[in-house]
């Protein structure tokens, strides 16, 4: 009997100091993407921490894309942006983009300068878009995505 609880206390010690030992490495992951070379590179789950970039004033458009990749460095002073932007939807999609650049304190820069791009992204497809930031007071952006109607509306 004496014996018996010794293996007892054994092996419960043994599964505590496993235990323990698990919940201390899993708490030593680094959750926070990798920056080097002054790039920017997100190592992430499709939408985490790059939401912030993406705007969209239509839901649903909203639910069928996300930013899986953003990358930024310094140009001659100026801001440059390379993110990928994919689709969620199973169908194609017509849409247009352009980027919105802001200063330090969150001021809109140059607003509305920026072009419209068309883009077309078909079914679960990822595209590039890149974006180069219109003076050296830049210091974030933001994505904005609109879709384009199926129909020309003639006026």
């Amino acid at each position: 009997m004496l014996n018996s609880n010794n293996k007892l206390k054994k092996l419960t010690a043994s599964l505590a100091v496993t235990l323990l030992s698990t919940l201390a490495f899993a708490g030593c992951a680094n959750k926070t993407p990798p920056v080097t070379s002054g790039i920017g590179t997100g190592l992430m789950t499709p939408g985490d921490d790059f939401s912030q970039h993406l705007e969209v004033h239509n839901a649903d458009l909203a639910k069928r894309l996300f930013i899986s990749e953003v990358k930024s460095r310094k140009n001659n002073g100026l801001l440059e942006v390379n993110l990928q932007l994919s689709s969620r939807y199973k169908r194609s999609q017509k849409l247009q983009y352009h980027f919105n650049w802001f200063d330090a304190d969150g001021f809109v820069i140059e607003a509305r300068k920026t072009p419209w791009q068309a883009i077309e992204l078909h079914g679960q497809q990822s595209t590039t878009l890149r974006g180069l930031a219109p003076n050296i007071n830049v210091s974030t952006f933001s994505v904005y995505v609109r879709e384009v109607p199926e129909k020309a509306y003639e006026y």
